[in-house]
């Protein structure tokens, strides 16, 4: 296991941008995506919008993929 930030370019409203994630991150990123059939960008289109300016990207996401794992 690397706990290492890996460096991805997602999409938000039609503007690139690049999000650095845990593998084990993007694993559940990707599943919560699937499992509501949702595009990955437009998920973290919709995290972008809620989050608060003292909170980054990565952060939230983060967050997010931890909020639904705990709701199971």
């Amino acid at each position: 296991m690397n706990g290492r930030p890996k460096k991805h370019s997602l999409t938000l409203r039609g503007h690139r941008t690049s999000v650095s994630l845990e593998d084990e991150f993007w694993d559940a990123f990707r599943e919560i995506a699937a499992r509501e059939d949702r595009a990955i960008n437009d998920l973290a289109a919709e995290i972008d919008e809620t989050r608060g300016e003292d909170c980054g990207l990565a952060s939230a996401i983060r967050l997010f993929v931890l909020r639904r794992l705990r709701a199971r």
